[in-house]
């Protein structure tokens, strides 16, 4: 499934390496798209939306 989010904290290159990083680990064959300019974020994971959104979260990248 893919889900957008919107991440106010998502800034730059860094934030967009953490995030993939979290999403990996929680789901190895997760994908990221992320936009630092639109703080956009889209996720392709076999894990439900509010697991995502956890994993996020917990990455320090809560979405709004």
């Amino acid at each position: 499934m893919a889900y957008a989010f919107t991440i106010p904290n998502l800034s730059c290159g860094h934030c967009v390496r953490a995030i993939t990083e979290a999403v990996k680990a929680a789901d190895p064959a997760g994908e990221v798209k992320a936009d630092p300019a639109t703080r956009q974020v889209e996720v392709n994971s076999t894990l439900p939306r509010e697991a995502v959104a956890a994993v996020l979260a917990e990455a320090g990248y809560a979405p709004a």
